[in-house]
């Protein structure tokens, strides 16, 4: 059964740091590149990074560029997010998910809130 499970959400202030976490089983994690996507109040579900198989390549959304850093650990089968100068913009859901077009489940997601 493929599952995701996205861990390390909470509330912090504006400038600092988030570590979110993505625990993947029941597919081969290292033959998927991974991405995470986050969804604001009222908004629709965006890409914000992904990372391929490997981890040698990264892309990331304008609005987090230089601020974010997607990596992943294919021993664990875990994808991470390092979130740094966090703003009031980036208070949404976060979810991890393989990249379009292999959609797994989504996971329940893990809620990140930037506010003073």
């Amino acid at each position: 059964q493929v599952q995701l499970v996205e861990s390390g959400g909470g509330l912090v202030q504006p400038g600092g740091s988030l570590r979110l976490s993505c625990a993947a089983s029941g597919f081969t994690f290292s033959t998927y590149a991974m991405t995470w996507y986050r969804q604001a109040p009222g908004k629709e579900r965006e890409l914000v990074a992904s990372i391929s198989n490997s981890g040698r390549i990264t892309n990331y959304a304008d609005s987090v560029r230089g601020r974010f850093t997607i990596s992943r650990d294919n021993a664990v089968n875990t994808v991470y997010l390092q979130m740094n100068s966090l703003k009031p913009e980036d208070t949404a859901v976060y979810y991890c998910n393989r990249l379009s077009g292999y959609f797994a489940p989504w996971g329940q997601g893990t809620l990140v809130t930037v506010s003073s």
